[in-house]
């Protein structure tokens, strides 16, 4: 961890030279290490001494040149002593114990190094994943070019094996797509022709093409990217407490080595003290874990945005949740129907949504979806008269057909369309279709809520979350209704976001909370709370930017797996630093009473640097605790 600030201090030698110099110094000293051991079974014990010191120097002046670096930024690190260990077994005479601790401490940082490259393996991923130029259908033919130059209406061809580089709608072809590294989903799915897709996921079928629907720089992925590379430079909370107590740890440990050399008069116990202290697991072990939970997290399809972040999941106590897009699926569905005697409503929902396609409404585009979904085939609408916020007039094969609200169609036609089916609830849309003069069909749309929310938030409970409230901005009536059969504390409806702000911090004195949403209106309160959860696969991009987690996937369960991730890498970090701290302070003590000589004391120490970071390391790995299968039932629908 320390080596990677060198290209930034004393040694920066260039950006080319940077990333092989950690593998230079750890060569260094191991072949000083075994060519001294050479020499000395060939009886040339100067020459050992030699060697070994000549191997210590370099590892000795390059943390030097860093911890110069620390100190000028107000940083005060474990590496100083290190510093002293060596420097002060060079100047006993323990050249031996210098090389060793040399090479454990160089071995230690490239240790460190290859941990955080694996733990972040899967966001990287994200990042080479970044297409550089699409295939644009121009003038009958296909151009190359950059993604800066794709504008929204460009027609772009997407082949077999290639990445989708802008968001945009299926125009020809049977797209069939995985979507694996971007939502974390194993099944490729099968949009169909006018059906959005994102940048970012893979075409796994035969080719097809697409209108692109937003520039690249707006697009899911460059966003996903975007908030990858803020995730990678953030800095874990645990991590600077690690660097606060590291003045605490350096006064404990340079008291241990002077009272042992008081005590005792031999400076060797001293040195053997400093050498069990280098370095601390404290700040080897907590960067591993979160970065290793961070990597778990992406992996499953939700994007942690940092380690402070991840650490906040962990310990959630309230949770305020928005009802449109979270709760429910944020778009209209049919619930129920009612026919004329005589008239099938099928045909009346394939007539009508055929006519609704002419429209950009969105309870038409739901009753278009409705449709689709059914299998129903779709015929192009001609003659088409659109009154906006009432319906729509056309025709559809040959036939007269009208699509809108009750009163529209009833007074375009002059008759009494269906009663819609009882008990229907509050905020659901009803629309009558009329056919030929005939009021064929009356359907009814509602956005209802996923299913599986109600294990979800009991779920959530079980994890620690004392109160789950919804704060919406629909009516007070609509929100009592999606919050019927759930176990809510409160129920807010009618509310501005300047309202949802309030909400938030007054449930923040119960100790840290959770708000999820994805609307524009969401944006102010995921800010204002403690962590910020963006519905980011259908969510607008401003409660994206604003949260601190954004699932990237439309399943609202994905939080609970992730929340399990987040509690198991803080728990690991905790343990590592407890357990590691723990032998580190009796070796010190060993140390210090003169059972362990420096060479010894160095071998320990590295063993339990060498552990901490493997036991750091199980965070990456998938627990029985942070299984999708729950979680995939839930978003099933």
């Amino acid at each position: 961890m320390q080596f990677a600030r060198i290209r930034d201090g004393v040694l920066s030698i260039g950006a080319g030279i940077a990333p092989w110099f950690r593998h230079a110094v750890l060569g260094i000293a191991a072949v000083s290490l075994a060519s001294g051991f050479a020499a000395r079974f060939a009886g040339a014990y100067d020459i050992a001494e030699l060697i070994w010191i000549a191997g210590t120097v370099p590892v000795l002046a390059a943390l030097i040149g860093e911890i110069i670096v620390s100190l000028r930024r107000g940083d005060v690190g474990l590496d100083i002593v290190a510093a002293l260990a060596m420097a002060g077994a060079l100047l006993l005479g323990e050249n031996l114990a210098a090389i060793v601790v040399a090479l454990m401490y160089a071995g230690g940082q490239f240790l460190e190094n290859y941990a955080e490259r694996r733990a972040g393996r899967e966001m990287t991923a994200l990042l080479s994943r970044v297409p550089r130029t699409a295939l644009r259908l121009r003038n009958g033919g296909a151009e190359e070019v950059a993604l800066e130059d794709i504008v929204p209406g460009d027609r772009i061809l997407i082949r077999k094996g290639d990445t989708i580089p802008v968001d945009g709608d299926v125009a020809v072809g049977n797209a069939l797509i995985d979507q694996a590294a971007l939502t974390g989903e194993s099944v490729p799915v099968r949009p169909a022709i006018g059906d959005p897709v994102l940048s970012g996921g893979t075409n796994v079928g035969e080719v097809f093409e697409i209108v692109a629907s937003r520039p690249a720089s707006e697009s899911t992925f460059a966003g996903i990217v975007r908030l990858v590379e803020e995730a990678r430079k953030s800095k874990a909370p645990m991590a600077r407490l690690a660097d606060r107590y590291a003045m605490v740890f350096l006064a404990i440990t340079v008291v241990m080595a002077g009272g042992a050399w008081l005590l005792s008069g031999e400076a060797v116990r001293a040195l053997a003290v400093l050498v069990v202290a280098t370095p601390c697991p404290l700040i080897l072990a907590v960067p591993v874990a979160i970065v290793s939970g961070m990597s778990r997290t992406a992996h499953i399809g939700v994007l942690v945005k940092g380690g402070k972040a991840l650490e906040v999941l962990a310990r959630i106590r309230s949770l305020v949740i928005d009802k449109t897009g979270t709760l429910t699926h944020g778009r209209a569905q049919l619930i129920a129907s009612a026919s004329a005697e005589g008239l099938d409503p099928e045909e009346a929902l394939r007539l009508g949504a055929s006519l609704d396609q002419a429209s950009k409404h969105i309870v038409a585009q739901a009753l278009v979806s409705e449709a689709r979904a059914r299998g129903l085939e779709l015929a192009m609408p001609e003659d088409v008269s659109e009154f906006v916020g009432r319906g729509l007039e056309g025709t559809v094969e040959g036939r007269r057909v009208i699509v809108g609200g009750h009163e529209f169609v009833e007074r375009t036609i002059g008759s009494p369309a269906p009663l819609p089916p009882e008990g229907i609830a509050s905020g659901a849309a009803t629309i009558a279709v009329a056919i030929d003069g005939v009021i064929a069909a009356t359907f009814v749309l509602a956005d209802e809520l996923r299913a599986g929310t109600s294990d979800l938030l009991d779920s959530l409970r079980r994890e620690g979350v004392a109160r789950i409230v919804l704060a919406s901005g629909d009516r007070q009536d609509v929100a009592d209704r999606i919050g019927e059969g759930l176990r809510l504390d409160a129920v807010h409806g009618d509310l501005s976001p300047d309202e949802k702000i309030e909400i938030v911090r007054k449930e923040r004195g119960r100790g840290p909370v959770m708000m999820i949403g994805d609307g524009v209106n969401d944006a102010p309160a995921l800010a204002s709370a403690d962590l910020g959860v963006s519905m980011g696969a259908t969510g607008a991009a401003a409660s994206a930017e604003a949260a601190d987690v954004v699932i990237l996937v439309d399943s609202l369960a994905r939080i609970l797996p992730a929340m399990r991730i987040a509690k198991r890498a803080r728990m690991i970090a905790l343990q590592s630093v407890f357990v590691g701290i723990g032998l580190s302070f009796l070796g010190m003590i060993a140390a210090a009473l003169g059972y362990l000589t420096p060479v010894q004391g160095a071998l320990l120490q590295e063993g339990i640097d060498v552990a901490v970071i493997l036991n750091a390391l199980r965070a990456l790995r998938a627990g029985p605790e942070a299984s999708l299968g729950k979680a995939r039932k839930a978003a099933v629908n």
